[in-house]
């Protein structure tokens, strides 16, 4: 039997096809809701605040414990334009100092203060939402990057959260191949951006 192939430690993996690529998050009923119905964000959503954008639909499971946690009770699929996505990588910034990486402390403040885009790597996860070996990108947007999501890049909304619920369901009562067979099918995502995520090999391990 052969094993597998484990991915790269960094690695961007998403739902994609040849022009979007599919994010998730989490919200509370009231923003969650309007934002699947009307496929775009409701004027509520502020667009003034960093909001934290997952391409692993597992990662995004661990960190709303399947729609359960308060205010994340609605889970969502964002589908963006691919050139959204690269554009926001191509203006990010770590969200942690390296050493090595940036030339000091200092000049890594002062680019993280003025990029619109946070890069961040965290452990990928499992079915049982235990974490792997290799990670997953978080993408934090604010100011313009958030504004830009917002009302140019995002081509659908979807509620998944029925998917969460199915899942979870599968893993609870031990039907693993079942819930593997849900998974959203995520890809390595290959993308023109010029430098798509900054001094991924040397990324911290958060």
């Amino acid at each position: 039997m052969n094993t597998p192939p484990v991915p790269p430690r960094h690695e961007i993996r998403a739902l994609q096809t040849a022009t979007t690529v599919t994010v998730y998050q989490a919200y509370r009923p009231a923003i969650g809701l309007p934002a699947a119905r009307d496929g775009r964000f409701p004027a509520e959503w502020k667009r003034d605040r960093m909001t934290w954008i997952k391409p692993s639909f597992l990662w995004m499971m661990y960190r709303c414990g399947w729609g359960t946690k308060e205010g994340q009770e609605v889970v969502l699929a964002v589908e963006i334009e691919r050139a959204g996505l690269e554009w926001a990588l191509a203006h990010a910034e770590l969200s942690h100092y390296v050493s090595g990486v940036h030339p000091g402390q200092a000049s890594w403040q002062r680019s993280l203060r003025t990029a619109p885009a946070r890069v961040q790597w965290d452990p990928e996860r499992d079915l049982d939402l235990n974490p792997l070996p290799y990670r997953s990108l978080q993408l934090g947007l604010s100011g313009e990057a958030s504004r830009r999501y917002a009302d140019e890049w995002t081509v659908s909304v979807r509620d998944v959260t029925p998917l969460a619920r199915e899942v979870h369901a599968a893993v609870r009562a031990g039907e693993r191949e079942r819930a593997a067979a849900l998974l959203p099918v995520e890809t390595p995502l290959h993308l023109a951006a010029p430098r798509p995520v900054p001094d991924a090999s040397k990324a911290p391990c958060i």
